[in-house]
């Protein structure tokens, strides 16, 4: 049998490299990654619509209620949220660009409540110092801009990355570090468990495995996580948008994208 030339061979690779991207299997990977500004619109964008029924995630900087999920108040761009410590930590990081700032009054009570749903010290005057400081100062924007970076975004793309995954499967991490945390707490499956149960099923790019295949699996353990929680059932920001990306083989989060999320359309255009 005659050997194949490294030209030939080179040829051969060429084409199968070309006919997995036609396939919807190339990676991701080697695109803007999630952190570029016009996709981390998208990725705010994404998350509200499922957070806040809204694209306009600017919006939300003043929103602040208890949506009943046992966490106590949920507020701000991302849920901060009055029992599971994140929304302490906002206000204490604003209170020390603004420590005479009004809610930094509330830094007590704050501490108080968390790891519970309650409202003890809290209540109104809270909720409406909240409101107030979104609409007025700009440094508790910015100190909502910089925790969702700090625990949430910068740690997901960071670890998408690392996984070797493009801007959609950084995005999956960034929405699971959103709505479940980082690690587990009681009535809640974490970021770092959904990840290892996705590990003992599929490899991730980095460990040579199919991207596609592997997330997949990772969507399959959040849908698994979240049936293990009381405080959440609804799983359409995955089966109907994530989902959805990932079947179209567009791993670059690529627009125009269409999605639904509790049954509502949602689109970007470019």
């Amino acid at each position: 049998m005659r050997a194949v030339t490294r030209r030939e061979a080179g040829a051969v690779l060429l084409g199968l490299a070309a006919l997995a991207a036609c396939s919807g299997e190339a990676s991701g990977a080697g695109g803007p990654g999630l952190e570029t500004p016009r996709k981390k619109e998208i990725a705010m964008r994404l998350v509200s619509s499922a957070e806040n029924s809204s694209l306009d995630w600017r919006a939300q900087y003043r929103y602040i209620e208890d949506i009943g999920d046992g966490r106590g108040y949920t507020a701000g761009i991302i849920g901060f949220c009055s029992g599971t410590g994140d929304m302490l930590a906002l206000v204490e990081r604003y209170a020390r660009e603004r420590p005479d700032a009004e809610l930094a009054g509330f830094l007590p009570a704050l501490r108080e409540v968390r790891g519970s749903d309650s409202h003890r010290g809290l209540g109104s005057r809270f909720t409406r110092a909240w409101q107030r400081a979104a609409d007025g100062d700009r440094a508790f924007r910015g100190a909502q801009d910089g925790e969702r970076d700090r625990v949430y975004f910068d740690p997901a793309v960071e670890r998408g990355k690392a996984d070797g995954l493009g801007a959609l499967g950084q995005f999956c991490y960034y929405d699971a570090q959103v709505m479940h945390g980082h690690g587990d707490a009681p009535g809640n499956v974490g970021f770092a468990t959904i990840r290892r149960r996705a590990l003992d099923t599929a490899r991730p790019p980095s460990r040579g495995g199919d991207e596609t295949a592997y997330l997949h699996a990772f969507l399959d353990a959040r849908v698994a996580a979240i049936a293990e929680e009381p405080s959440h059932t609804d799983t359409s920001r995955i089966d109907t948008a994530q989902r959805v990306f990932l079947r179209e083989g567009n791993l670059r989060l690529d627009p125009p994208l269409v999605w639904k999320v509790y049954g509502d359309t949602y689109r970007i255009e470019e």
